[in-house]
């Protein structure tokens, strides 16, 4: 005997709540996608489903979740979807119920005092010293570990991140909101995503400004554990607008043993006095290459990352450790021109273990109670 009609309704609800939007991972019914779903006598479920934007790139996915979902239900033949666009009212409902009931002006959630985001700011003093990699291997080990993750590739005018992450997605736009592609299980913003081509990013440091706001707050990021921000190398205007719209940001120096890359990473760690941030730490980038017989070459000498940790420690009167020394590995570069980091692809080579030793640091650490309330009362008398 089949069951009862209300019985086999509510079991397909609940079948379409176990189904998450692909961009903004959150149930369909919960955003009010679900227009319809009927069950006829047949035994097959149309289900009508709103998609927020015309030729929503993740149709095909949707369809696929869906399928599996309702079609598991017993009594349960088949399942058809009809696809529909939500309107602009739709939308706009949308965009408050992720913003918690704001439609105006976006803020930036990461700056709120109730955040409990770790947010890392990932700076170098200069460019060629892995910066990156680091970034990039480092979401992916971080994600990997269960953790809500997003990178801001904040390096305007070096921007690689979605190449060496896998990201080839594009963002979505709903209303004001724009929905950030996923790779290897990270939440990416990148300018190379808004321009054609390989096109250069010719702009000033008040269009440099703006853009990274946008991709703060414009930008749906939903609870991230981790956000890590991809810095151009110095102490230019990105440094400092980070300092601006991130205050609780903390810096993560990447340098290379030579004592160049070293003496110029101090200056990138010293902007923390002005700026008042807190540097997490110090990586040593490159730091060896293990030759067949098992020694090692320092390609580029040693001592660069402890020197940094050191002299930084002095500077700001506050401990600065080295996290890690990451060892030169060819793999790192096919990781990243393949879009798959080396902490996924070859999570047992020196290099991956590591950067996944690095990621174990930052992933947990002891929260300062500073500036919290602690819900005390004085006591009666």
């Amino acid at each position: 005997m089949s069951a009862p009609v209300s019985t086999i309704s509510d079991a397909i609800q609940a079948a379409l709540a176990t189904v998450n939007d692909p961009e903004i991972r959150r149930p369909i019914t919960d955003l009010g996608m679900v227009r319809s779903a009927e069950i006829g006598e047949d035994g097959v479920v149309r289900v009508g489903l709103l998609l927020t934007v015309a030729g929503c790139p993740l149709k095909d996915k949707l369809r696929g979740d869906i399928t599996a979902a309702v079609g598991a239900v017993p009594g349960v033949s088949g399942v058809e979807i009809d696809f529909g666009v939500m309107s602009p009212e739709q939308r706009q409902e949308l965009q408050g119920k992720l913003r918690g009931g704001a439609t105006d002006e976006a803020v930036i959630p990461f700056a709120q005092p109730g955040s409990r985001t770790r947010v890392y700011a990932v700076a170098s003093g200069k460019g060629g010293v892995g910066k990156s990699s680091v970034t990039v291997n480092l979401a992916a080990a971080l994600a990997a570990r269960g953790l809500s993750v997003g990178v801001v590739d904040a390096d305007i005018y070096g921007h690689s991140v979605p190449r060496m992450l896998g990201a080839d997605g594009k963002p979505t736009r709903v209303e004001d909101m724009i929905m950030p592609p996923q790779a290897n299980g990270v939440k990416v913003i990148s300018i190379g995503m808004f321009t054609p081509g390989n096109s250069a990013v010719v702009w000033r440091g008040p269009m440099l400004h703006r853009a990274l706001q946008q991709f703060l707050g414009d930008v749906y990021w939903g609870e991230l554990d981790v956000l890590l921000l991809d810095l151009p190398p110095g102490t230019g205007d990105i440094a400092i607008s980070v300092a601006q719209l991130l205050p609780n940001a903390e810096i993560l120096v990447v340098t290379t043993p030579q004592a160049a890359a070293a003496e110029v990473a101090e200056r990138a760690g010293a902007i923390s006095l002005q700026t008042h941030q807190r540097i997490v730490g110090v990586i040593e980038n490159m730091s060896w290459l293990e030759l067949p017989d098992g020694t090692r070459m320092e390609v580029f000498g040693s001592g660069g990352g402890a020197a940094v940790a050191e002299s930084l420690t002095r500077t700001i009167g506050a401990q600065v450790p080295l996290l890690g020394q990451i060892p030169m590995d060819s793999r790192v570069r096919e990781g990243g021109d393949a879009g798959t980091p080396i902490v996924l692809a070859a999570p047992d080579a020196p290099a991956a273990k590591a950067l996944h030793q690095v990621a174990d640091r930052l992933a947990v650490r002891r929260e300062s109670l500073l500036g919290k309330s602690l819900g005390l009362k004085p006591a009666g008398r």
